[in-house]
């Protein structure tokens, strides 16, 4: 990635205090509304909810304007309480049974070839969404069979038995985050841990050894480059092929507060340094969230296989 790529240009930003203090080169281009309408409609008609919309997500405008999102399933409610994370959290509501046959209907009118789907973390449900899961997958298959998916998964705790659910819907991708290095997992992410996130990547591969694994971090919350570079190696080791690093960007006063904020150069050398050590694609950006270009990074990661 060359640093043309990271210009990401200048756009209208609200007059609140967190957004003024972000460097000037995380400001990106509005789309005009009506090149995003057809996402908006369509999933506001059909009752659904996108990480796009409950995460904050900087790239909605951009993602949307080419007739795609990231649909997240399983409520709008997280059971967990991460506190980067802009999804509200509390109580989950009742699980909707009807969820993947409009999702389906969903991506079927939007023309999606390949269609991300994750979710809010459900403790509360003893298969922990996994069922859920391979039924909005499935359906998906059913309604568009050319399509590819990818999903992003919670931890389910590391329980290889959900994961196996998840796995035998046939995803094309299966992902989950780390979200950030060791040292900062306790304080950032609630009740989530480092190995377990690792043993996820290693037991997908395990079980689906031809698969297509994925992960990422954010930066910005305190890490250091030594921390950095050890993830790289410990995702390395789990087998991930897919890794994106991303810039934290704190989604209201209620989440933490920005450590640091990286330059361009710092995304192009770690993208570097990554791919020397051997992933197969590596999204470093500071906008890169788990499903920025994730069909580029599908496709391109198949052709060396």
């Amino acid at each position: 990635m060359n640093k043309e790529l990271l210009n990401i240009g200048q756009i209208f930003v609200k007059n609140t205090d967190i957004k003024r203090d972000r460097p000037e080169w995380f400001k990106k281009n509005l789309a005009p509304a009506g090149q995003t309408r057809l996402v908006s409609q369509t999933v506001h008609h059909q009752v659904l909810n996108t990480v796009c919309q409950s995460a904050q997500c900087p790239n909605k405008q951009e993602c949307w304007a080419k007739n795609t999102a990231t649909f997240m399933i399983l409520g709008n409610t997280c059971s967990r309480f991460c506190r980067f994370c802009a999804v509200s959290h509390g109580e989950p509501s009742a699980l909707d049974c009807a969820e993947p046959e409009r999702v389906a209907d969903a991506i079927q009118k939007l023309n999606i070839s390949h269609a991300v789907v994750t979710s809010v973390t459900r403790d509360d449900l003893l298969d922990e969404g996994a069922h859920h899961f391979n039924k909005v997958i499935s359906e998906i298959k059913k309604t568009t069979p050319s399509i590819t998916i990818e999903v992003l998964t919670p931890d389910f705790h590391g329980r290889k038995e959900l994961i196996k659910i998840v796995l035998e819907s046939s995803p094309d991708v299966y992902g989950h985050n780390l979200e950030t290095v060791e040292r900062l997992t306790s304080h950032i992410r609630h009740r989530a841990s480092y190995s377990c996130s690792l043993s996820v990547i290693q037991s997908v591969k395990k079980l689906k050894p031809d698969i297509v694994t994925k992960s990422g971090i954010m930066v910005g919350l305190g890490e250091t480059e030594d921390d950095i570079i050890k993830t790289m190696d410990d995702l390395l080791n789990v087998g991930c092929d897919i890794l994106t690093l991303g810039h934290y960007l704190r989604p209201t006063r209620e989440q933490l507060p920005v450590v640091k904020y990286y330059s361009l150069e710092d995304f192009i050398r770690w993208q570097e340094i990554a791919i020397s050590k051997g992933f197969k694609y590596v999204v470093s950006h500071p906008m890169a969230r788990s499903s920025y270009h994730a069909e580029e990074a599908y496709r391109q990661v198949k052709k060396t296989k």
